[in-house]
């Protein structure tokens, strides 16, 4: 029973390969809730207003140090609970939220060293030119700011993908929940499982090659120095 089986593993392979579609949905929506909302917090956190600001830092500061899985839970489980403002969410949708806004508060962090990265000539540009909020952001300040983050944005969209299984736990259909109820059905779980694995080292290690790749090449256009390796969860 615990041998090696190729025609489980055959069988089992189009039923886990259902859920991809779900996977890289899921990764992509949670990706993309993450990226503005991380702009949001960086731009809160930029507000002259410590009444604002002190309590938004300290909010940051506990969503990072709680595990994803927990804020899952919360929010599918307990928030559905909570008197009045609870409501109960959909599996994909919780998972969104509840990934969307724990990694949004890394991505803000990389917008925010991308940020104080500006030059200071180019902030005193900006007000010789006279240019409003808007089009100081968009004309100077994000074009200069946002090349240089890309390769870590990268790195995150990658370590999202993997970290989107945890969204099993919820009920979402991805392929770790199509691996697990293969199992539970034939009591066969290492070559699902195995399937798994490989489904994440084909689409990952690609990626995090190509991401490696662009970062060497922004790193000469920027002149700076490779980083020795980093990872910010």
């Amino acid at each position: 029973m615990n041998n090696w089986s190729w025609s489980t593993f055959l069988d089992a392979f189009p039923i886990v390969l259902e859920g991809l579609g779900i996977t890289l949905g899921l990764t992509i929506a949670c990706y993309l809730f993450a990226l503005i909302f991380g702009f949001i917090w960086t731009l809160i956190r930029r507000m002259p207003i410590k009444v604002i600001r002190l309590p938004l830092l300290w909010v940051m500061e506990f969503i990072r140090s709680t595990p994803p899985l927990v804020q899952l839970f919360f929010i599918f489980y307990a928030w559905p609970m909570v008197p009045v403002v609870g409501m109960a969410l959909d599996p994909f949708v919780s998972a969104v939220i509840g990934l969307g806004i724990h990694y949004s508060t890394y991505i803000g962090e990389v917008y925010r060293s991308g940020i104080d990265a500006v030059d200071n000539g180019q902030w005193e540009a900006a007000r010789a030119l006279n240019y409003g909020t808007s089009k100081k952001w968009t004309k100077i300040i994000l074009p200069q700011a946002l090349p240089p983050t890309i390769p870590m944005l990268g790195n995150y969209l990658i370590i999202m993908f993997k970290e989107v299984p945890l969204a099993s736990t919820i009920g979402v259909l991805g392929i770790l929940a199509m691996a697990n109820d293969y199992g539970a059905q034939h009591w066969r779980y290492l070559e699902p499982l195995t399937i798994v694995a490989i489904l994440f080292l084909v689409l990952s290690y690609p990626s995090a090659i190509l991401i490696n790749k662009l970062e060497r090449k922004l790193n000469k256009r920027f002149d700076k120095k490779e980083p020795t390796g980093s990872k910010a969860v």
